[in-house]
């Protein structure tokens, strides 16, 4: 069985804002994330990243087969649905991954909330039937540039990766390779990464963002340091 062609990103959003305007219980559409981003590099597998406004949450979190009209999906998560317990009302998300490649991360938020919601600096209104939206600002990266660490915070990172590094060396004594790699990759590479966020952060006066999980480090580092980051990722022997 071959997955369906790719729809287009043009596609996408006629598909997303025809969803809205034909449906009275949403009233707004904002979209988030990197498509908003003039400097982030344009991909396929770029998410949709987009928040719906309606009047009741609880109607589409109760009929998940209304995600359907989106296309075929290849899997799909409900991340305020996992766990043991019922949520708790506010906002309600679907995570969709489709056949055909897009992706649509969709948040269903109360209008009667609007006030209390989270701005975030990378966002663009779509669409506003009741003019419930307060205009944002031309959608920039604001909201994610690293800020420079206090005296105490630099400290406390060093400490904290010297420290577990003790930790790691123990595990490879013992020839406990998951407990080495495990406190290795979670907890001394945090605090790494941390150092080379700020590292960055000095170089561009803090105005740069290193991206999700450093995804725009090799944009900063240089090729040398680069290269010696990408060596610490070794493999299990």
């Amino acid at each position: 069985m071959t997955n369906p062609p790719q729809r287009s990103e043009q596609a996408m959003f006629d598909l997303i804002l025809a969803t809205a305007r034909a449906d009275e219980r949403i009233r707004a559409v904002i979209m988030n994330g990197s498509r908003t981003d003039s400097g982030a590099p344009r991909d396929p597998f770029q998410d949709f990243d987009i928040v719906y406004l309606v009047t009741d949450v609880a109607p589409f979190a109760n009929n998940r087969p209304w995600i359907a009209r989106f296309g075929p999906q290849m899997i799909v998560q409900l991340p305020d649905a996992m766990g043991d317990t019922a949520p708790e009302g506010g906002s309600f998300g679907y995570l969709m991954q489709f056949a055909d490649g897009n992706r649509i991360d969709l948040t269903l938020y109360p209008v009667a909330k609007v006030g209390e919601m989270a701005r975030d600096s990378l966002s663009v209104l779509l669409l506003d039937k009741d003019g419930i939206v307060a205009p944002f600002d031309p959608p920039h990266t604001g909201d994610y540039l690293p800020k420079p660490p206090t005296a105490k915070q630099f400290d406390d990172c060093c400490n904290e990766f010297w420290w577990v590094a003790t930790y790691v060396g123990k595990g490879l004594w013992r020839g406990e390779i998951i407990y080495a790699k495990t406190m290795q990759d979670e907890v001394v590479r945090s605090q790494l990464m941390l150092m080379l966020t700020w590292y960055i952060g000095v170089k561009t006066g803090f105005t740069a963002s290193p991206g999700k999980l450093g995804k725009y480090f090799p944009r900063y580092l240089e090729p040398a340091l680069w290269q010696q980051l990408l060596a610490t990722y070794a493999g299990a022997d």
